[in-house]
Formats: structure tokens, sequence, C-alpha cells
């Protein structure tokens, strides 16, 4: 299966200038083969967790959420994007979505780590796991940012049978060892396929790194992107997580109550 990564540069609060841009990315990557492009956190509204608590209407969202899933639909693409939700009691969360080349949702996750205190002002830890389900012959699942440099967090999308983890991420300039270092040594030690992808340029006074990642279930580094606007390719094996559990059994020989009279 061919991976698609957008890393692109939002306008906060322009909803109609950044799912054009996602929408030309989505074509591209329809057009070069790819079964699922994933695109950065929150990157239909722009990444400002304060301006968004402020200023974002949550009623916009159902329209936001349809309007990509027509994106989907025309292009016959699976996407991966990021939104705002609003819970029944009113409390905020980061969330993002996976849905098919038909617009149809498949999989859905709350961001449960929360990195500084923006996003943790303007927004609720989630606390639900990362769920799986089926894509494209992959057990596929997600995780948000900050999550996926908790090895917790991957190793339970891990242990509930994924081999393929998309990130949607917005990460800034100052944490270049979390692409070319810890992203690696997660997909290794969790034995899966991570796509990671970031935000370019500068968004409300944070320059972001640009650097997305695709890294293999054996640590290799598949794909990785420059500083700036750039859609990034990696052609995955179904069965490259089967092959990589086969040689080193990181996860059938852990010893989880071992561990537990550790304090772990």
């Amino acid at each position: 299966m061919l991976l698609a990564l957008m890393q692109a540069n939002a306008r906060v609060l322009d909803v109609d200038a950044n799912c054009d841009a996602l929408e030309a990315a989505a074509t591209t990557a329809a057009a070069a083969g790819a079964a699922v492009l994933v695109t950065p956190e929150l990157f239909p509204v722009g990444y400002a967790p304060l301006r968004l608590r402020a200023e974002l209407d949550p009623a916009r969202l159902p329209a936001i959420n349809e309007a990509i899933s027509g994106i989907a639909r025309r292009h016959g693409i699976a996407l991966v994007y990021s939104l705002p939700s609003v819970a029944d009691g009113g409390s905020w969360h980061i969330t993002s979505s996976l849905v098919d080349a038909a617009g149809v949702e498949l999989l859905s996750y709350a961001k449960v780590h929360l990195f500084g205190d923006d996003e943790r002002a303007a927004f609720s830890p989630a606390e639900a796991g990362p769920a799986v389900v089926d894509f494209n012959g992959f057990r596929t699942s997600m995780v948000i940012c900050y999550d996926v440099e908790f090895p917790e967090t991957v190793r339970a999308a891990a242990l509930a049978g994924a081999e393929l983890l998309l990130v949607p991420t917005a990460l800034a300039h100052g944490f270049e060892s979390v692409p070319q270092v810890l992203l690696r040594a997660r997909a290794l030690e969790s034995q899966l396929t991570i796509a990671y992808a970031n935000h370019s340029g500068t968004e409300e006074g944070c320059e972001f790194l640009g650097g997305s990642v695709i890294a293999g279930p054996d640590g290799s580094l598949l794909a990785a992107a420059g500083p700036g606007t750039e859609i990034l390719y990696a052609e995955v094996d179904p069965d490259a997580a089967r092959k990589a559990r086969d040689a080193v059994p990181y996860l059938r020989e852990r010893r989880p109550g071992l561990y537990r009279s550790w304090g772990i």
C-alpha cells in the first residue's frame, strides 16, 4: 500500500483555504496511487489552540467534517484529518478521524496527552486508548502528536493488534529528535509502521519543524520530509509488521506481571 503524508502551512481559522490545500494534496496523492493521505494536527482550522477555543464556532464542525469527507469521495482516497470536537458536557478535545475513499468514517481518536500551556488551557485530555480497525489489509490505529512520544500509547495500539499507526502532529522547531530519533524507536519497539504528518511554516507565532517521517516496524526510515510544503510517500509491505515480530518477538516475550511488581 502506498502511504502519502501532507506537510503544509495552514492559515489559522481560514477553513476554506485550508480545505482547498487539503483537496489539492488529495488530488496529487490520489493521482500517484496513494491509498491514504495523512494530514497534520488541526490542519483544517490551523494550529492555534487559544484562538480556536475563543473564535471557532462549534456549530461549524459538522460542515467541515462533511467537506473533508467529500474530498475523499471526489478523489477516491482515504484521509486522516484532525479537528476540535466538543463533548456533550461542553469539554473540547483535539480529535482525528480516518475516512475511507467513500468518505465513511472508519476510526476516530481523541488526544490523551496535551502539550504545553495553550493546549491545556483550550482543551481537555481524553482517556480512551487507541482503537484498531482493518484498513486496506492493515490493522490500523491512530494517535495525535504528543501521544506518540509516550511508549505506553504506542504499545497499547500494538497490543490491540495495530500494524500501522497514523499520527497527525504539530511539532515546532527545537524538537528535531522526535521525528529523527524517537519515532523510529517507537516503530521498532512496538514493531509497527508509523506515519507522522507535520505542519510547515509559521502559524500564530509558532514556527513548525516540518520533518514528517514514515518509519518501518524494524526501525528503518522509509521516508522523510524537509522543512517546507511537501507530499511524502512510502510503499508499505502488509507483511512488514509480522516479519519484524517473528524476527524479534518483543510483544510475545513481554513480562507484564513482572513489570507490575517493579511498580510500572
